[in-house]
C-alpha cells in the first residue's frame, strides 16, 4: 500500500494496483441480477471452433448483443435475457478495446457498433432511452477510483445548456464473464441528436459548403490518426488532429479552412482584439467557450485545454469548444502511479505549466472583456440551485452514489480498483468546497458586463413547416423567421448572431435595422421572392425543425437578446405545422416564449404588401356583439380565424362598409382577413 499526498492535505490510500491493475484479475463472481441495466455481450466464434472471439483493439469483431432493462425501472435479471418485454435491444454489433493508456488495464473499454443482421449495415437504434443512433462506448472509468467522474461532469454540462455524451450506468457480461460497472454513453459524432452540424462532404471544398461542419480536437495521437497541425502554447506545443472528417476524408481545402480558423482565434486572442467585426468574438463563440473552460477548471482537469479537448463548428456558424470528454483525472485525482500530481484546487489549469494548451486559452483569459463574461457565468452557475452550486453538486453526486453503491461492491470484487470509495467521495466533496471558494476569489469582477443593455429585437414570425403546393414542391424551401426593431432607435446588428445548433444565421457586419422596421431571414433567397413578392434580407443555413426548435439571437458577445422555442403541439397553434399557416407573435410586446401569445397566420400569402393597415379599420374593439368593418375601397370577402389558426367563418361582402354578429363567439383574441382586389389585411379582434 503506498500513501500519496497532496498538496491540498488530503490523503488518498492507494493499491499498487489501482493505475496498473493486477497481473493477475481478480476471481469471477457468481451475478443474477442488477438494480442497473444489463448488458450481455457475445462475441461470434473463431473460425472452424467454439471458442468466441477475443475482443481486439484492433481489428473489430462481430458479436450478438442484449440488454435487459426493465421498463417500469424495477430490477434487472440474468434470467430476463430470454423475455422480449425486458429487453431494449437484441441484435448485432461490432466491437473493439478503445482507449489509449487505459488498453494497460485489465478491464478494458470498448467502443462498439450496432448493425443490421448484415453484419454490415449500421443499425441506428435507441438504446437505454438514448437518441437513435448506432455508435457507442463503454465507459470502464480507468483510473478512476470514485467511478462518478465523467459521469457527474458529462451531466453537469447537460444542466448548463451545452451537449455532452449522455450516460447510463449498467453492469456487463462478456462471453459469460462478468466485467463489471460501465457507463453506457454516445461517441462524440456529428448527429442532430449529438453535436448538431452539418455532415460535410468530399466534394464541399469552396465557400459556404467547406466553412463545415467540423469536429476537431487537440490531443496525442493513437492508432494512425495523423497531427493536422500544430500550435503555441506556453507550455509547449499542441497538437491538433482532425475528429470529423476523419483524417483519411479530409481534404487539403478543408484542412487548411479549419486550420484557418483556429489560426484566426489565435491571432486576434493574442492581439486582444475585442471587435464584434473582427475580433475573436467574430470567430467563436463566446458562451461555449465560457462553458468549456469552467467545466474544466472547476474539476481542475489534469487533461484539459492539452489532451481530448474537442471543438466543432457547423457551415456558415462560429466555431464552437466541446464537447468536452475524459473527465477521469479531476477534482483531486491524477495518474499518481506514474508520478503525476496535477490536478489541485488552487492552480488555472490552462497555465500551470503543464498541460496548457493552446495559447489562446491563456490569451482569452487574459482579455479583461473575455473575462468579465467568464465570471459573470461562474457566479450564474454557483447561485443557490444552480448546477454548480456546491449543495447541487453534493446532492447529485449522493444520488450517483445511491445508485451505483450495489454495483460498486461487485466492481471492486472483480477488479479490485476501489480502494476506499466513502473516503474517496469524501475528498472530492472537499475538493469541490475548496475549488469553488478559490475560483471566486480569483476570477475577477464581472460588473461591467452584468447588465448589458440589449436592444428590443423581437422574433415575430416563424414559418417552420411550409405547405406544399405545385407551385412550391419544396417545403423547406419556404421557411422564413421574421425579426422585428420594435424599440425606438436604429440597431447597429454586426456581430448579431443565432446561437443555438441547427439554425445558422450571423448577420453582416455593419448592417443595421430602423425603428418599428422588420427583417425577414429566408431558407431560399429566391423560392421567398418568387412566393412574397419582396425580398428577404438574408439566407440561413440548415433549417427549422418540423416539432420544435428553439431560436436564440444573440449579440458579439453571446448575451440574449430574444429567445422563443415553438412547438407543433397544443398549446401552440397547429395550424403552421404543413397547413398553410406561419406562427405570428400577436404583439411584440408580449412574452414570445408563451404559446398564448402566437396564433396561427397566412397573411403573406398575397404577394402584396401595399395595402397600408390603416386603409381598414374595425369598430368597436373589442367588442361585444357586432363589428363594423369599413374600407376605402370594396371588400371582396372577409374570413374569421381564431387564435389558434382555425376558420371560423367565411363569406364574400362586396361592401366597403360591412357589419358582422360576434355575439355568439366565445370571448378572446380572432382574426379578421380581408380581401381586397389582389391585397389582403388581417385585423386583430378581441371579443368580450
Amino acid at each position: 500500500m503506498k500513501l500519496v499526498q497532496y498538496r491540498n492535505g488530503f490523503y488518498y490510500s492507494l493499491f499498487f494496483g489501482l493505475l496498473f491493475g493486477f497481473l493477475n484479475e481478480v476471481s469471477a463472481q457468481t451475478f443474477t441480477s442488477s438494480n442497473l441495466p444489463i448488458v450481455i455481450i457475445t462475441t461470434d466464434n473463431y473460425p472452424n471452433s467454439t471458442q468466441p472471439q477475443e475482443i481486439l483493439d484492433s481489428p473489430r469483431v462481430l458479436g450478438n448483443m442484449k440488454i435487459i432493462k426493465h421498463p417500469d425501472g424495477t430490477r434487472n435479471y440474468m434470467t430476463d435475457v430470454n423475455s422480449p418485454a425486458f429487453i431494449n435491444y437484441n441484435g448485432r454489433i461490432s466491437i473493439e478495446i478503445r482507449g489509449s493508456s487505459s488498453q494497460t488495464l485489465p478491464k478494458k473499454q470498448y467502443g462498439l457498433t450496432t448493425l443490421l443482421t448484415d453484419n454490415i449495415s449500421n443499425n441506428n437504434v435507441s438504446l437505454l432511452g438514448m437518441p437513435s443512433e448506432n455508435d457507442w462506448i463503454l465507459n470502464g472509468m480507468g483510473y478512476e477510483p470514485s467511478l462518478i467522474r465523467d459521469y457527474l461532469f458529462y451531466n453537469l454540462a447537460r444542466q448548463m445548456g451545452e451537449y455532452a455524451s449522455r450516460t447510463v450506468y449498467c453492469e456487463v457480461v462478456i462471453n459469460g464473464d462478468y466485467v463489471g460497472l460501465y457507463v453506457f454513453q454516445e461517441k462524440i459524432k456529428p448527429d442532430s441528436n449529438r453535436v448538431n452540424i452539418l455532415k460535410i462532404t468530399s466534394t464541399d471544398n469552396s465557400l459556404p459548403n467547406v466553412s463545415g461542419g467540423y469536429i476537431t480536437k487537440s490531443d496525442k495521437t493513437t492508432g494512425n490518426d495523423p497531427v493536422a497541425w500544430t500550435m503555441l502554447s506556453y507550455a509547449w506545443t499542441t497538437d491538433f488532429i482532425h475528429e470529423y472528417p476523419d483524417p483519411s476524408d479530409v481534404t487539403s481545402q478543408q484542412s487548411t479552412y479549419i486550420q484557418s480558423q483556429f489560426t484566426n482565434l489565435e491571432t486576434t486572442a493574442h492581439n486582444n482584439n475585442t471587435s464584434v467585426s473582427n475580433g475573436f468574438s467574430s470567430v467563436i463563440d463566446i458562451p461555449s467557450f465560457v462553458d468549456f473552460m469552467l467545466l474544466n477548471e472547476l474539476g481542475s482537469n489534469a487533461d484539459g485545454y492539452q489532451l481530448s479537448t474537442f471543438f466543432h463548428k457547423d457551415r456558415n456558424g462560429k466555431l464552437r469548444a466541446g464537447p468536452i470528454w475524459d473527465f477521469n483525472l479531476t477534482l483531486g485525482n491524477d495518474l499518481f502511479i506514474w508520478g503525476f500530481d496535477r490536478s489541485h484546487y488552487d492552480v488555472w489549469q490552462f497555465s500551470d505549466g503543464g498541460n496548457d494548451g493552446a495559447r489562446f486559452w491563456t490569451d482569452l483569459f487574459n482579455n479583461p472583456t473575455y473575462k468579465c463574461y467568464l465570471s459573470k457565468r461562474w457566479h450564474e452557475l454557483t447561485l443557490t440551485g444552480q448546477p454548480l452550486s456546491e449543495s447541487s453538486l453534493n446532492e447529485f453526486i449522493d444520488t450517483t452514489i445511491a445508485t451505483i453503491s450495489e454495483a460498486s461492491i461487485r466492481e471492486n470484487l472483480r477488479w479490485a480498483n476501489i480502494p476506499d470509495q466513502a473516503a474517496e467521495i469524501a475528498n472530492i466533496k472537499t475538493f469541490i468546497t475548496n475549488r469553488i471558494s478559490w475560483i471566486t476569489n480569483h476570477i475577477g469582477p464581472y460588473s461591467a458586463c452584468n447588465a448589458v443593455q440589449t436592444p428590443a429585437l423581437v422574433i415575430n414570425k416563424i414559418n417552420y413547416n411550409p405547405m406544399i403546393s405545385g407551385n412550391f414542391p419544396i417545403s423547406n424551401d419556404q421557411e422564413f423567421i421574421e425579426i422585428v426593431n420594435a424599440g425606438t432607435t436604429t440597431v447597429n446588428l454586426t456581430g448579431y448572431y443565432f446561437k443555438e445548433l441547427g439554425f445558422t444565421y450571423l448577420f453582416p457586419a455593419f448592417s443595421t435595422i430602423a425603428p418599428n422596421q422588420s427583417i425577414y431571414l429566408a431558407s431560399n433567397l429566391t423560392t421567398f421572392q418568387s412566393k412574397y413578392g419582396f425580398a428577404a434580407f438574408g439566407q440561413f443555413t440548415r433549417n427549422l425543425a418540423n416539432n420544435s426548435e428553439k431560436l436564440v439571437l444573440a449579440d458579439g458577445f453571446g448575451n440574449t437578446i430574444d429567445s422563443v422555442e415553438y412547438f407543433d403541439t397544443a398549446p401552440w397553434p397547429t395550424a403552421p405545422d404543413g397547413n398553410g399557416s406561419y406562427l405570428q407573435l400577436i404583439s411584440t410586446s408580449l412574452d414570445n416564449n408563451l404559446a398564448s401569445s402566437w396564433v396561427a397566420s397566412n397573411t403573406l400569402e398575397t404577394n402584396d404588401f401595399n395595402l397600408n393597415s390603416s386603409n381598414i379599420i374595425a369598430f368597436p374593439n373589442p367588442v361585444n356583439a357586432t363589428v363594423t368593418l369599413q374600407s376605402p375601397q370594396i371588400m371582396d370577402s372577409i374570413e374569421v380565424i381564431d387564435f389558434l389558426g382555425k376558420t371560423i367563418s367565411k363569406q364574400n361582402i362586396n361592401e366597403t362598409s360591412f357589419q358582422f354578429d360576434m355575439s355568439l363567439y366565445s370571448s378572446g383574441l380572432y382574426f379578421i382577413k380581408i380581401d381586397s382586389g389582389n391585397s389582403s389585411q388581417t385585423i386583430k379582434v378581441i371579443k368580450r
